[in-house]
């Protein structure tokens, strides 16, 4: 029997992280949501509805592949975790099968590294969602975005929230590797 308001389980719940609003968009900060997109597409997962105060999707990742719901927190980024945490809870997801997709600019742009758990490298994003879930041992793409010549709070925020700098067809490249890297995880464990 399901609780009401509960909603079916599901294999893995993937988050790309980023934040609302057109402004921010073709942000490095947003390449989560790019994947999201890119992975809704990929499995044909639809359109989505609006709950857990973000955007979310289910579906089959495939043909017979599993069961997955897709997430993109309409919280802003560094409040992730209050989209992420009542998500998880609803579908009774393992910590080991939420995947949050993000940026990262301790990796040079173009990098794609996968990881369980692990330190948050001053990403307030992951904080938000490590503190609602209360650990870090969730599973994660890493998506290198490169950083800018300063560690000023101020400058690296700017960085991470203006266009990218790089070429339309290099950041699309990105987005379609690190979709690959996030499909081989659910697909492959």
């Amino acid at each position: 029997m399901r609780l009401p308001g509960s909603s079916a389980p599901v294999d893995w719940l993937i988050v790309g992280l980023g934040n609302p609003g057109r402004e921010y968009a073709d942000s490095p900060h947003n390449i989560g949501f790019k994947v999201a997109d890119a992975l809704a597409a990929r499995w044909d997962l639809g359109r989505g509805r609006d709950r857990f105060r973000g955007r979310i999707v289910e579906g089959r990742a495939g043909i017979g592949g599993p069961r997955v719901a897709l997430l993109w927190p309409q919280t802003y980024m560094n409040d992730a975790g209050r989209s992420v945490g009542p998500a998880r809870g609803s579908f009774r997801v393992p910590l080991d099968h939420v995947l949050v997709v993000h940026d990262e600019i301790d990796l040079p742009f173009g990098d794609v590294r996968t990881r369980v758990g692990g330190g948050l490298a001053g990403h307030n994003g992951l904080k938000s969602v490590r503190a609602e879930l209360g650990s870090p041992d969730f599973a994660r793409v890493r998506i290198g975005v490169g950083r800018p010549d300063s560690t000023d709070p101020e400058i690296v925020a700017g960085y991470v929230l203006a266009r990218f700098r790089e070429p339309a067809a290099e950041v699309a490249a990105l987005v379609d590797a690190a979709a690959a890297a996030t499909a081989a995880l659910v697909l492959e464990g």
